[in-house]
């Protein structure tokens, strides 16, 4: 027999911890809440709202789209998706040439790690400790902490953890068995963790020497977060495969896996497949995310904003600043959920990480300084 449900209980599964405050609208920087409250937005629900809220190009091009062809399949050819891809492409490192439309960043890692087993036939994937790449089968597998709940009865396949920047350690891991070394350049949920260019160097060096595939996880570092369009750019160093997702269509559901001609050439028809990907509504988003992006230049910005930003909020709290551009974290001697409760008292929204001291900032591409000046004051406001 089916209990009956409360009256006013939520329809929801409750699996989710949530903040007190029900946001009705955004604006920019800001949400706003029923009661009036506004706060500004360091977050954007986990690195999506890239462009921040009610941006005009991507309200546009949404409405536009929706009034021309709502939805098709990949069983149809777009001009939506086709310049979406070629947009894509163009932004991202030189070499990597194809792009594949999906949903999420969990489902492009999934999709990076399928192809590199295909190219390989090999049975072991080389991962980061402190990794985040999805709650999915395969990307989860390779997701730090997974044994404490991962819920399906075996992993499917062989993985091998190397210690967050341990280039000995990676190169001793990189065998003939391995199909692929994935990483995430700057690791988000771990606390904003960057990964130092000769680890990624001696990466991109041993996958190179033993036949395996180099994927870099840009779901939350890429699309400008860095300052550059992916990490990849910013290093110099072009993976075999590279994943994004997050703010990719600005805050609706996209994802993408991005290789170059050598791989696209054995990825036949039939291997890879989504129903929703590639969807003409979030394709004309990501076109008008990368549009805007440039229009606007707003990589310059990043890397403008990003230097105060890691200057001035070495104040209160905060002891030291980790990350690139705009995924930072910031070290805080209160544990982290403390300094961001008084941050919610000062109506500034930002998140927290794995570590327990570490405050993580997420904020849009289109901060202005009046917006750091308002975080740096109240950082200033609560004690260490």
């Amino acid at each position: 027999m089916t209990e009956a449900k409360q009256p006013g209980a939520s329809a929801l599964l409750d699996v989710f911890d949530q903040l007190a405050l029900r946001p009705v609208r955004g604006e920019g920087a800001y949400l706003f809440t029923a009661d009036g409250d506004r706060y500004l937005d360091f977050y954007g629900g986990h690195a999506v709202a890239l462009l921040g809220y009610g941006h005009p190009a991507l309200v546009a091009a949404l409405d536009r789209q929706a009034r021309t062809l709502f939805f098709q399949s990949n069983i149809v050819p777009l001009d939506v998706r086709e310049r979406a891809a070629a947009s894509l492409v163009r932004f991202g490192p030189p070499g990597l040439t194809r792009a594949f439309f999906v949903n999420s960043g969990a489902e492009a890692n999934e999709n990076a790690l399928r192809i590199a087993f295909a190219a390989t036939a090999r049975t072991r994937v080389v991962a980061i400790e402190g990794a985040f790449h999805g709650r999915t089968a395969a990307a989860g597998a390779v997701t730090a902490g997974h044994e404490r709940w991962y819920g399906f009865p075996s992993e499917p396949f062989a993985v091998t953890w190397v210690p967050f920047d341990d280039t000995a350690a990676l190169e001793r891991a990189v065998a003939s068995d391995v199909a692929a070394v994935i990483l995430e350049p700057v690791q988000g949920v771990a606390g904003a963790r960057a990964l130092s260019r000769g680890f990624l160097a001696a990466a991109r060096a041993a996958t190179a020497a033993a036949g395996a595939l180099l994927v870099f996880d840009e779901v939350q570092c890429g699309m400008g977060r860095t300052g550059h369009p992916f990490a990849a750019q910013a290093h110099g160093i072009l993976p075999d495969v590279l994943t994004t997702a997050k703010g990719l269509a600005g805050g609706f559901p996209a994802g993408a896996v991005v290789v170059g001609e050598g791989l696209a050439a054995g990825i036949k028809k039939g291997a890879l497949g989504t129903t929703f990907g590639g969807g003409p509504l979030a394709m004309a988003l990501v076109e008008a995310v990368i549009g805007a992006i440039t229009a606007e230049g707003l990589l310059d910005r990043v890397r403008r904003l990003s230097a105060r930003l890691r200057t001035e909020c070495l104040t209160g709290p905060v002891t030291a600043v980790q990350g690139m551009g705009f995924l930072l974290g910031l070290r805080t001697v209160p544990p982290a959920k403390e300094v961001l409760a008084r941050l919610r008292e000062r109506r500034i929204l930002a998140g927290g990480s794995a570590d327990p001291h570490v405050v993580r900032l997420l904020p849009p591409l289109i901060l202005q300084d009046a917006h750091v000046d308002e975080l740096v004051a109240a950082l200033k406001e609560i004690r260490p």
